[in-house]
């Protein structure tokens, strides 16, 4: 998929418009956060990690709870044992 957009005048700043197709085949919308990478000449945007609600982690609870130990480590201080 390639188009072509126009660099325009944002502020103090220039912007792009991305099309609203390209955004939905991502999946990005209003408020998303974008990683800004620079790759040889060309300008990379990555979607970043997008913490869940509490409410989408419900939701994708299957009823399963899984247990593990942690191991803390040795004692360093004045720790309670």
């Amino acid at each position: 998929m390639s188009e072509q957009v126009a660099v325009r005048p944002w502020g103090n700043s220039q912007g792009i418009r991305i099309p609203k197709n390209i955004l939905e085949k991502l999946n990005i919308g209003i408020s998303d956060t974008l990683q800004i990478e620079i790759e040889d000449d060309a300008i990379v945007l990555k979607k970043t990690f997008k913490h869940k609600t509490f409410e989408e982690r419900v939701a994708e609870y299957d009823g399963k709870i899984s247990v593990c130990d942690f191991d803390w480590g040795e004692p360093v201080g004045k720790e309670l044992l």
